[in-house]
């Protein structure tokens, strides 16, 4: 575990008393209240709403919110703890969490006015509202510039009609953030975005997925049919959404990034402790050079993933260009959980091909976080453009 880094370029990841405050809590609560569901919330595709109703009250629902607005006020690194801690336990439970404090909330924290901050962050910081975010469509996941969903001024009121896919939340959260189009197809400035609440007619839930990983985290898509939103609903200028989508996944980068540790993490963290049990020619199997090298080349990666997250987490706290810094540890951190699962399954043998044993949902869930926010090949595109341009 990174304790202090302080190097030339300024960084400081010292670990402060509050946070090691926050890690305990989070661990005792996932102990507590998540561990023992797991495998039954996944075998059923169970999204546990109570549970986030009990993050709300832990303050957890609402990481990044000012307390003013009933949030708790903290930092990115606290945030990271947070969703690494439950991500540890559950991929699943950490994906929603993620999904709803840097995505929506996130969002109507960094282009909300006043008064739209006044009237939703409280409920979302609370989980008195569960938020969802939607960008991608059927036929536009990458190619976000070309989707169909549009939004037509009408009065007083947007007309909005189309559907979004692949939406955390998009049938048990209370609003979304939804990019529409508002002018010309394939123009960055033809996209805004619009919060549109449940209950709102023409809005409604279409099919869930039914996913190899992540089962737990609701995956939907959103139907909109006429759906008439107050254009008081608009988040910022019309023909910003685009520009805004993307500074929000900046920081969504940091939260999949911290997914990806906390999954690397329980799948190390099994896959050591079987190795010093499993005994093999009359010892463990620990001691035998090629599961050892493999525990070390786990280690080592999983301290470079957190690294890189510390990183892009110090820079965002400080309000400097993290682009390049979130997406590369969006992109090394996903694909060392995906590695690190593998090989925890290897470690495991035959039993790690079971459900009776932890890793083989580590390994399922991992492979989402390649893919979720930008798959690894547009976080290697992006890493490209800001090396290039520098």
């Amino acid at each position: 575990m990174l304790e202090t880094i302080d190097n030339s370029v300024g960084y400081n990841f010292s670990i402060s008393e509050n946070q090691e405050l926050i890690r305990k809590m989070v661990s005792d609560f996932a102990e507590k209240n998540i561990r023992p569901n797991v495998m039954d919330w996944d075998e059923a595709q169970h999204f546990p709403v109570e549970v986030f109703k009990q993050l709300g009250e832990l303050g957890l629902m609402g990481v990044l919110v000012p307390e003013v607005y009933g949030g708790s006020g903290f930092g990115y690194q606290e945030y990271v703890d947070v969703i690494t801690g439950i991500a540890k336990v559950c991929g699943s439970i950490g994906l929603s969490l993620a999904a709803h404090n840097s995505l929506c909330t996130g969002h109507i924290m960094a282009f909300a006015n006043e008064e739209q901050k006044r009237r939703w962050l409280p409920k979302l910081a609370t989980a008195e509202w569960l938020g969802a975010w939607g960008l991608t469509e059927a036929n536009t996941g990458s190619d976000a510039l070309r989707m169909a969903t549009t939004a037509v001024l009408d009065g007083d009121q947007y007309v909005i009609n189309g559907a979004k896919n692949w939406i955390t939340h998009g049938k048990s959260g209370d609003m979304a953030v939804v990019m529409v189009r508002t002018g010309e197809k394939g123009r960055a400035g033809g996209i805004s975005a619009i919060v549109v609440e449940r209950g709102t007619p023409g809005f409604t839930a279409g099919k869930k997925e039914n996913k190899l990983g992540m089962r737990a985290s609701e995956t939907t898509e959103m139907i909109f049919d006429n759906c008439r939103v107050p254009k008081e609903n608009l988040l910022g200028v019309e023909g910003e959404g685009f520009k805004q989508a993307m500074k929000v996944l900046d920081g969504g980068r940091i939260s999949i990034a911290a997914l990806s540790l906390g999954i690397a993490k329980g799948a190390y963290e099994a896959a050591l402790a079987y190795a010093k049990e499993r005994h093999q020619f009359g010892q463990p199997i620990a001691s035998f050079q090629g599961i050892s090298f493999k525990l070390a080349d786990m280690a080592t990666e999983i301290e470079c993933a957190e690294m890189l997250i510390r990183q892009a987490a110090d820079l965002k706290n400080r309000g400097l260009p993290m682009t390049k810094e979130s997406a590369m540890a969006k992109y090394f951190a996903s694909e060392v959980a995906v590695k690190v699962s593998t090989e925890a399954v290897q470690i495991f043998g035959g039993y790690g091909y079971t459900k009776d044993f932890p890793v083989e949902k580590y390994y399922r869930d991992s492979k989402l976080c390649t893919i979720g926010e930008g798959t690894s090949e547009i976080q290697k595109i992006v890493i490209a453009r800001e090396i290039l341009k520098d």
